[in-house]
């Protein structure tokens, strides 16, 4: 049998069904990618159908196609390294020298910023009249400065250090929202029993709808596409 094979159907429940019958196994037994939408037209162009269609992986074929390469090299990997306590003050230090020295540049705004260490992660707020400027469109900016202080905390370290940035309550305003949405764009689609994709979203974006949804047995979401538009589908069960 194939490594994958495509299916395809008039919906993605039609397709994945279509997929795990003539496979013959549950959909537990499988890995499943919904491919993008297509449109297909007759020769006169006077039906459009649309067609969607899932790629799916046998789970143990797709283990056991491993190359012995891969799987030595899987074997040799080095254990995950724990963060010290000391790496962590490093990290904070490091940190804090740098934001500290970014908005002593910016002489006409005022940012005050804040550098915690909770557990193994290292929480990144700024505050302040002008903080909410480093945000972005849809949280663009605050990510780019989440990515350059990660590098920054994680200099000349073997452990990972996650950093987590927040600005003036941006992620706990974007995460209510989006659950919001989740539960209303649920109540359409159950309402009217056709799919609806969201925009693209970041990962952890996502995982909210994903989470918000998870318990609401009228729905299921799954995501399509490829980053960095890479998006959530919510349609009926």
């Amino acid at each position: 049998m194939p490594k994958e094979l495509i299916f395809e159907g008039k919906t993605t429940t039609e397709a994945i069904d279509k997929g795990l019958k003539e496979l013959k196994v549950s959909k537990d037994k499988v890995e499943i990618t919904v491919l993008e939408q297509e449109e297909k037209r007759s020769f006169f162009s006077i039906l459009a159908p649309r067609v969607v269609k899932v790629k799916m992986v046998l789970k143990e074929e797709k283990t056991n196609h491993t190359s012995p390469k891969k799987r030595e090299e899987k074997r040799n990997q080095p254990e995950k390294i724990e963060v010290s306590k000391e790496e962590l003050e490093q990290s904070k230090t490091a940190v804090e020298t740098f934001l500290n020295e970014f908005v002593a540049s910016l002489k006409e705004k005022q940012i005050q910023p804040s550098v915690r260490i909770e557990g193994s992660i290292l929480q990144v707020n700024l505050e302040g009249e002008n903080a909410s400027e480093f945000i972005g469109y849809r949280g663009e900016v605050l990510n780019a400065l989440q990515t350059l202080l990660s590098t920054i905390a994680n200099k000349n370290h073997k452990a990972k250090v996650k950093v987590v940035v927040d600005i003036a309550g941006y992620k706990q305003r974007r995460e209510k929202t989006l659950e919001e949405l989740a539960v209303k764009v649920a109540k359409s689609v159950v309402r009217t029993g056709k799919s609806i994709t969201l925009e693209p979203m970041t990962a952890y974006e996502r995982k909210i709808i994903h989470s918000k949804l998870q318990e609401n047995n009228r729905v299921e979401t799954h995501s399509v596409g490829e980053e960095p538009r890479r998006r959530i589908v919510i349609e009926k069960r």
